[in-house]
């Protein structure tokens, strides 16, 4: 398969302190890519790495073949490659429209000053619908934000990447905080969403090891910055040895269980 990202020998200093160190790695079409570890592993300063938020030390990480390092979100976004940032919490009181509006403007090449009517653009307002639509928010579209269920947030976060038009998302912790009911209805309304929307492969980091286990391909275990494993979900939930050192023995259950 041909990898959509890469990375080799990708390191992070900052002074003296090492943050990521070797990394190589590869992500092709068609796969969702679970990043786990410990709390200070790197998962972190991994996915900036990866969205051109910060240049590595050292090593190469590219997209579609082409250097992306340090070019930053934006221009990362407008090549393909979206991340889910936490827009709700950043601008509570735009209504689910204008939070979903805001990508949709900046994707098109328009001028941001449309943001403040983009309601009167046909082809934006569709998009916007259309993307709320795919999230079960069309309902919503005159709610503000804030007012929305911690799980409707979320579903708003990640809505954002997609209207994007992403060929791959980055989605960093998209369950946390919401209750156990509802991170299954999350996860499978991304899944579904990406395969409707056109989106080639999914990056995810995330805590929750039920998540991780099912709707992984591969998962890349991050500890104290290096790679310590790069396995399909049977293989790692086989290897005691990593579930401890990735997550502790609290989830010893979960290895006997995968």
């Amino acid at each position: 398969m041909t990898a959509l990202i890469e990375t080799s020998g990708i390191g992070k200093r900052y002074g003296d302190f090492v943050a990521l160190e070797d990394v190589t790695l590869s992500i092709a079409e068609g796969e969702l890519v679970s990043i786990v570890g410990p709390n200070g592993a790197g998962k972190t300063t991994l996915v900036n790495v990866l969205t051109g938020l910060i240049k590595p030390t050292s090593g190469v990480v590219r997209f579609h073949g082409e250097d992306i390092a340090g070019i930053g979100p934006v221009r990362l976004a407008k090549r393909g490659m979206a991340r889910a940032f936490q827009l709700v919490h950043i601008f509570p009181v735009m209504t689910v429209a204008q939070t979903i509006g805001v990508a949709v403007v900046s994707q098109s090449g328009k001028s941001l000053s449309m943001f403040r009517s983009f309601e009167d653009d046909a082809a934006i307002r569709e998009r916007v619908r259309e993307v709320a639509a795919i999230f079960g928010l069309e309902g919503k579209l005159a709610s503000q934000a804030r007012l929305l269920s911690q799980g409707e947030k979320k579903l708003l976060d990640i809505a954002s990447a997609f209207a994007l038009s992403p060929e791959v998302i980055l989605l960093d912790e998209p369950t946390s905080g919401v209750s156990t009911a509802d991170k299954h209805g999350i996860m499978r309304s991304v899944v579904d969403a990406a395969k409707r929307a056109g989106v080639k492969a999914i990056i995810l980091v995330e805590h929750d090891m039920d998540l991780v286990a099912e709707y992984s391909s591969r998962i890349v275990a991050l500890q104290a910055g290096r790679v310590l494993a790069d396995r399909p979900p049977a293989e790692f939930f086989r290897d005691p040895d990593i579930i401890a050192a990735v997550v502790g023995k609290m989830v010893g259950r979960l290895a006997q269980g995968h």
